[in-house]
């Protein structure tokens, strides 16, 4: 007897009475049974030697109507089974890569159970739960910011519990992990370090961070991220979901694990027809009758079984089928809907963050910054991500000065983008950190340096009295030091004095020209950062100034104290 393909004597009476009546609920319910039993029948006898042909099989069945029954028949296999579950994380891969849905749903739902697994305290859940996580990331169905969050709030208030839950993650993703974000995962054995030797645990779970430890030494030989056999998605066609730990908005859809009964129930199993014969490759129909059972007398409720789903989830299947590779059955105005909430936005940062830690240079990561899928629009976000992680260093490192460099090299889209980046950042400096501004300073010295900036972004300042603060002369301060220690006095005079018309326009607010007290205070403020040798054009023009426009007060000729704190 093959499993998924046997159906008793009276669920085969009860479809002969429904046949032909498929609009009415008999009729839908009965086609509801049969399509539980053929996504559950493959999914229980699923392993490496037949996961191809469970996969045509599932495939004949209407995954978009049962991907609720889907994912609950594979959380309850794993959780059964938890040495099967790259095997399961690699039937999935396949299926995600035509129906993106049925990816996205198993992600969300696994995110779910290991937040109430973990508030309840349930150990075994959680361990299998996370075992679930880390084989879809190393399948690149979940990101990997998933499983950085999931380890952190494991080792955030370290127990007994959470330290094993936490080992068991890391061998399984670890060996991924290493090799697309190495910098993050140092952070994080860095973690389990301290919690050897500070942190109030047991004997057996300390035992248990020492062997993950040599597992790593080891290079993870032990544990590959795909294991033999299972690799069966090319890395073109994977589809990644971002699905964050810390979401409140994750909706599990428990409702697609009931019966619903289907007003447009006809037209949607059509839908999905094409659908399967587009993935299959060929005639699904005569497949699906096999499936189904008993050729002829079961071949119409079985083949109505594969399809047939709610009303809103129409839109769903033509999104799956427009976001997958094959797209020769899409209907013409079919619109893809894109999710321009803050979550996006939040995700992308994040998504920029660990590309920039996770590289070993700055060639690397302006490699893997140009290959994150950013929409038109958002380039913005690169530019200040790459401000905002330089800004949080204890101290500069020229490593993110290079990166801004090789991007306005690249191409002019970033330069812009750094451009008002800078108008933003002098705008706003008095809300850094001392030593953040600092950070950034030396970041812009090292495009003005270098020319990967024009020198006419300098028209965002302004100094006089009034229009400076101690930030923003600190800032000023160590972008023209960090100029003239590299380029010599002679040099930046030379550059800030250019003729060229947008060098001159810019810099007019840096070097007044037609006011005695901002003129001085200019010429102070130079003179205190030992900048003095640049004044001396400004020294001329205020000697020639009348003296009714360079004041009356007997204290005019006198320099304006600055506060550079």
């Amino acid at each position: 007897m093959k499993s998924g393909r046997y159906l008793p004597p009276a669920l085969k009476r009860k479809m002969l009475d429904a046949q032909g009546s498929t609009t009415n609920e008999a009729g839908q319910r009965a086609s509801w049974e049969v399509l539980k039993k053929k996504i559950n029948g493959p999914v229980n006898k699923v392993n490496t030697s037949n996961i191809k042909d469970v996969i045509v099989e599932l495939f004949s069945a209407n995954l978009i109507r049962g991907r609720g029954l889907y994912c609950r028949s594979l959380m309850r296999a794993q959780s059964l089974s938890t040495s099967f579950t790259p095997v399961y994380a690699a039937l999935t891969a396949v299926i995600n890569t035509k129906l993106p849905i049925v990816g996205e749903l198993l992600v969300t739902r696994l995110v779910v159970q290991f937040r109430r697994a973990f508030n309840r305290d349930d150990k075994d859940l959680c361990i299998s739960s996370v075992m679930f996580l880390a084989h879809l990331t190393n399948q690149r169905i979940a990101h990997e910011v998933l499983a950085f969050q999931v380890v952190s709030l494991l080792l955030e208030t370290p127990t007994d519990d959470s330290v094993e839950v936490a080992v068991a993650f890391m061998r399984e993703v670890g060996a991924f992990l290493a090799e697309i974000a190495p910098r993050v995962l140092n952070a994080v054995f860095d973690t389990f370090r301290s919690i050897l030797h500070e942190a109030d645990i047991d004997k057996r779970v300390q035992y248990m961070i020492e062997v993950l430890f040599q597992i790593r030494r080891d290079g993870f030989k032990d544990s590959p991220p795909i294991r033999p056999g299972l690799d069966l998605v090319e890395e073109d066609e994977q589809i990644v979901h971002e699905v964050a730990l810390d979401d409140d908005d994750l909706d599990a859809l428990d409702e697609l694990n009931v019966f619903k009964l289907d007003d447009a129930y006809e037209e949607n199993e059509r839908k999905y027809a094409s659908i399967s014969r587009e993935i299959l490759g060929g005639d699904s129909d005569s497949e699906k009758g096999e499936a189904g059972g008993e050729p002829g007398s079961e071949s119409g409720s079985a083949s109505e079984s594969d399809s047939g789903s709610e009303s809103d989830v129409d839109s769903d299947a033509e999104e799956s089928s427009a976001r997958g590779p094959d797209t020769a059955g899409q209907k013409p105005g079919v619109q893809k809907i894109h999710d321009l909430t803050e979550t996006e936005k939040v995700n992308l940062r994040r998504t920029i963050y660990l590309t920039i830690m996770s590289s070993l240079s700055f060639d690397e990561a302006a490699h893997k910054l140009l290959k994150i899928e950013i929409r038109p629009g958002e380039e913005q976000e690169l530019c200040n991500m790459v401000i905002e992680s330089c800004s949080q260093e204890r101290t500069y490192k020229a490593f993110f000065g290079l990166i801004g460099e090789r991007l306005c090299k690249l191409n002019r889209t970033w330069g812009h983008g750094f451009e008002l980046a800078f108008a933003s950042c002098y705008e706003s400096i008095h809300r850094y950190e001392t030593n953040h501004l600092r950070n950034i300073a030396h970041f812009f010295a090292h495009l003005l340096i270098t020319g990967a900036l024009h020198l006419s972004v300098l028209q965002a300042v302004v100094l006089t009295e009034e229009s400076t603060t101690s930030s923003s002369r600190i800032f000023l301060k160590i972008l023209l030091q960090d100029m003239a220690e590299e380029l010599g006095m002679k040099a930046l005079n030379d550059r800030l004095k250019s003729t060229e018309y947008r060098v001159a326009e810019a810099v007019k607010g840096m070097f007044p020209s037609n006011d005695a007290q901002a003129m001085r205070f200019a010429i102070n403020y130079y003179t205190s950062i030992g900048l003095g040798a640049i004044t001396e054009e400004m020294r001329e023009q205020l000697k020639e100034l009348p003296l009714l426009k360079a004041g009356d007060d007997s204290d005019s000729d006198t320099l304006t104290p600055l506060s550079m704190a």
